[in-house]
C-alpha cells in the first residue's frame, strides 16, 4: 500500500469526523436554546400569573379595608349621634332641674325612718302622694346626681361604641 492510499482515507476519516463533530455541536446547540426558550416561557408564564394573583389579593384587601373603613365611619356617626342625643336629654333635664319644672325625689325606707325621727312614713293631709314615702332633693344635689348619670351615660355610650369597633375589626 501506498502512502496516498492511506492518507486519503485517514484525510477522509479526520474531515467527516470534524464536519460530523461540528454538525453534531450546532444540532445541540439549537436544541439546547430551544429547551432553555421554552423553559423562559414557562417561567415567564409562571411570573405572570404570580403577578396576576398577587393584584387580585391586593384588589381583595383593598375592597376589605374600604368595606371596614365605611362600617366604621358608621360606627362613628351612631356613637356620634347616640352621645349627641344623650348629651341633649341631660340638658333639657338640667334646665328643666333648675327651673324647678321637675323636681327629682328618692323613696324612703319605711323601716329605717319610723324609729329615726326622720321624715313621717304617712303623708301630710295636703300631699296626693299614696303608696312610699318619697323625699325631694335639693336642686344642686338633683343637678349633681344629673350629672354623674350623665357622665355614666357618656360611658356606656363611649364602651358600646369600642365594642362596635373591635366587632368590626373581628369580621
Amino acid at each position: 500500500m501506498s502512502l496516498l492510499d492511506w492518507r486519503l482515507p485517514a484525510v477522509a476519516l479526520l474531515l467527516g469526523l470534524g464536519l460530523g463533530g461540528g454538525a453534531a455541536w450546532k444540532w445541540q446547540a439549537n436544541d439546547y436554546r430551544r429547551q432553555l426558550a421554552v423553559q423562559a416561557g414557562l417561567f415567564q408564564d409562571e411570573r405572570l400569573a404570580a403577578g396576576l394573583a398577587v393584584i387580585d389579593w391586593n384588589n381583595a384587601e383593598q375592597a376589605r379595608r374600604i368595606a371596614l373603613e365605611a362600617r366604621l365611619q358608621a360606627a362613628d356617626k351612631t356613637h356620634h349621634q347616640e352621645l349627641t342625643d344623650a348629651q341633649q336629654a341631660q340638658a333639657r333635664l338640667r334646665d328643666r332641674l333648675a327651673t324647678s319644672d321637675l323636681r327629682l325625689s328618692v323613696l324612703l325606707d319605711a323601716s329605717a325612718s319610723a324609729g329615726c325621727g326622720g321624715v313621717s312614713a304617712t303623708t301630710g293631709a295636703g300631699g296626693v302622694v299614696h303608696g312610699a314615702s318619697r323625699a325631694r332633693l335639693d336642686r344642686a344635689h338633683a343637678q349633681r346626681i344629673i350629672g354623674i348619670t350623665g357622665d355614666g351615660d357618656r360611658g356606656l355610650i363611649a364602651l358600646k361604641a369600642c365594642q362596635a369597633y373591635v366587632r368590626g375589626i373581628a369580621q
